[in-house]
């Protein structure tokens, strides 16, 4: 199973052999946290049971079997839970925001809608999936599928916000340099489906079951140990919220939004007569399956790393903050363990996991994202310091406004820059980092990967 889809592009040139670890590190880790793939090994029909895990439901007793899902790895999961079911399956409805040529699903409408803005189709989705909840009794099963970036896949605002608030609010917010938790307790308590509102029309409305299956994108939450296991979880349409109202408004006071956001916006967060909190538990008729978490990426690749019999440091799982920033720091990991041998010896590889941001003040003249601007960066820092090469993608395989996962530099990417024309420092002030990249075929082209776990970032130390 190929994920990266370029590699011949990305392998044969500059700091040669250090890019072919990174790209083959980065492949067998996507390979493994496929969230198709994950479902299959934990979810299995026999006769009338349905098992998943460690717990069972006898489809005998139901008398419909739904499928929701949103996200950037809803493709894989929803194909993976349609494959089990089979004719099983009731009725299905996704929104994804890609779809892929090849992409099968059994009696299953799909929408393609808007990430990281959202579009009117996620809007027809989000109405779809509510008309068919209300549609349903206690006797029905709904098993939902959901990952990252489901927040923006099914944007419906609430009465008072026209969509075209919600979407100006959206892009302030992603610009204001807030992190994603902070971003989620804003678009969270102004919508009809986020923060649990489906959940909560599915269990505590109709009360039917629900089983969810989720692709965990929050940083610091541990490595899944065992695959399978039923588990507590907060976020997405179809889990209890760990956002309050509070935390809403503190986002808007903290980065100074109250003048910049739209007013409906605003003024509906404020206004206790109006705003509604949060489901915050669901009791039996909710059950989780968390399918992998952002720190899973390094784990796995320690396991990676093992079966090649190389080094590996995990640096840290909890990487935020500006994306060029990060970049810089990680350089000066990689130099200090070149130069001096520490903190662990080369050949080796270093990974880190987590999600960085980039701050945009103006409007920016090109494309990129968090890891093309976090790589560019590395660039700058290793020009010269021969035998490295640096990835960072995001793990869904969209980095930021580009098509691209992210990209991958080594050592003489800073030079091949200045001989295209490009200069790396004005691509990172004008936010066209995709476009610098791009003029080296250095973008890391993947697609749906399957997977949607935040960013992973790779260096191989010759």
């Amino acid at each position: 199973m190929i994920k990266i889809r370029n590699v011949g592009q990305l392998s044969n040139k500059g700091d040669s052999l250090a890019r072919g670890k990174v790209l083959c590190m980065l492949n067998e880790v996507l390979k493994e946290m496929d969230a198709g793939k994950r479902i299959k090994e934990i979810m299995h029909i026999d006769g009338d049971n349905l098992t998943v895990g460690n717990h069972r439901w006898n489809l005998a007793k139901k008398r419909n079997v739904y499928l929701l899902g949103a996200g950037k790895a809803c493709n894989a999961m929803a194909e993976a839970v349609c494959d089990i079911l089979e004719d099983r399956l009731t009725r299905g409805i996704i929104a994804v925001k890609i779809a892929e040529p090849d992409d099968q699903y059994r009696d299953t409408e799909v929408y393609v809608a808007g990430h990281p803005l959202p579009t009117e189709e996620g809007v027809l989705a989000a109405k779809a999936m509510i008309d068919l909840i209300l549609s349903a009794d206690q006797n029905d099963l709904f098993i939902s599928v959901t990952s990252g970036g489901s927040s923006a896949l099914l944007t419906y605002p609430v009465d008072d916000i026209p969509f075209e608030d919600e979407v100006c609010a959206q892009d302030i917010l992603l610009k204001s340099g807030a992190n994603i938790y902070e971003i989620n307790a804003v678009r969270r308590h102004t919508s009809r489906t986020n923060g649990g509102r489906l959940a909560e029309l599915i269990c505590d409305k109709i009360g039917a079951e629900l089983i969810s299956l989720v692709v965990s994108d929050g940083v610091g939450e541990p490595p899944k140990e065992v695959l399978g296991e039923a588990s507590d979880y907060y976020g997405t349409p179809f889990a209890a919220d760990n956002t309050t109202i509070q935390d809403a408004r503190d986002t808007i006071a903290n980065y100074d939004l109250y003048d910049k956001l739209p007013s409906s916006v605003v003024n509906y967060l404020i206004d206790d007569s109006r705003i509604r909190e949060t489901p915050k538990q669901f009791d039996n008729k909710l059950t989780t399956f968390l399918l992998g978490s952002v720190s899973d990426t390094c784990e796995t690749a320690v396991k990676v790393a093992e079966q090649m019999g190389e080094r590996i440091l995990i640096l840290t799982t909890f990487l935020e903050g500006e994306s060029k920033e990060a970049g810089y720091f990680l350089a000066s990991i990689a130099k200090e363990i070149k130069v001096f041998n520490r903190p662990i010896s080369p050949p080796c590889y270093v990974v880190c996991s987590g999600e960085t941001t980039t701050q945009i003040n103006e409007q920016p003249v090109g494309s990129g994202g968090p890891s093309h601007e976090l790589v560019v960066g590395f660039s700058i820092c290793i020009d010269g310091i021969s035998g490295i090469a640096a990835a960072s993608i995001d793990t869904e395989g969209t980095d930021g406004s580009t098509k691209y996962a992210g990209g991958l530099v080594d050592s003489q990417t800073y030079t091949a820059f200045k001989k295209k024309g490009e200069n790396p420092f004005q691509a990172l002030r004008s936010h066209r980092t995709g476009e610098a990249l791009s003029a080296l075929g250095d973008n890391i082209f993947t697609g749906n990967t399957g997977t949607n776990l935040c960013d992973l970032n790779v260096i191989y130390i010759e």
